[in-house]
């Protein structure tokens, strides 16, 4: 039931309009068929039934897991490139030691190749034929070019006789405490390795010369 009305000043306003929403007519006591009246409760949106939720809510974990996917191959490829860059370190570790040896053995070869040259040049030594002139240039020349490359002479004359670094030839003495008498030969090592020993005689030690000698 609608109802207007002006206000008492009598002015223009726009009229007040009431609208009776009841579902039940106050005056015949029926039941009214306007939609204005409202939803009752025949009309009122159906509550979802378990099933319906419970599919809803597995549509939701499926997404989730949809999500992970991606997420676990991008932590799969990272592994993987992890492992394809530590084989490549490796590989390239290996390929230079590989070059570094491939350069030290043949730097041996040459130089076992000079070691008669060498010799020679150390007996011409030995007999005064390289005071002056050319030759001692020579020499000078390619014993610093090899001592730069890392070749050292060992075996003197005093030295303490070590039968891993020593030839003997020749034994004199008591042999309690070996130390080298004459040099026949040098021995040289290339660096850490030794890739000539020396071929020497043994004698005893000089009592003038060793403080640990007997008076």
């Amino acid at each position: 039931m609608t109802a207007g009305s002006h206000s008492a000043n009598g002015s223009g306003e726009e009229p007040v309009t009431v609208t009776d929403r009841r579902r039940i007519d106050p005056e015949t006591g029926e039941v009214r068929d306007e939609p204005a009246a409202g939803p009752g409760p025949a009309d009122a949106d159906p509550i979802a039934d378990e099933s319906q939720v419970d599919g809803q809510q597995a549509d939701g974990q499926q997404a989730g897991g949809a999500a992970d996917e991606p997420d676990a191959r991008v932590a799969e490829l990272t592994a993987d490139l992890q492992r394809e860059r530590a084989q490549f370190a490796n590989f390239r570790r290996r390929a230079a030691e590989e070059k570094q040896g491939s350069v030290a053995y043949g730097k041996q070869i040459l130089i076992d190749k000079l070691l008669p040259i060498i010799d020679d040049l150390d007996r011409a030594r030995e007999h005064g034929d390289l005071e002056s002139g050319p030759l001692r240039a020579v020499a000078d020349k390619l014993t610093g070019v090899l001592a730069a490359e890392g070749l050292i002479a060992f075996g003197a004359a005093g030295d303490e006789f070590d039968p891993e670094l020593h030839e003997a030839v020749q034994h004199d003495g008591t042999g309690e405490r070996p130390v080298i008498g004459s040099v026949y030969r040098c021995g040289y090592r290339l660096g850490e390795k030794v890739i000539r020993t020396a071929m020497v005689t043994v004698t005893d030690p000089d009592p003038a010369a060793d403080p640990t000698g007997a008076q």
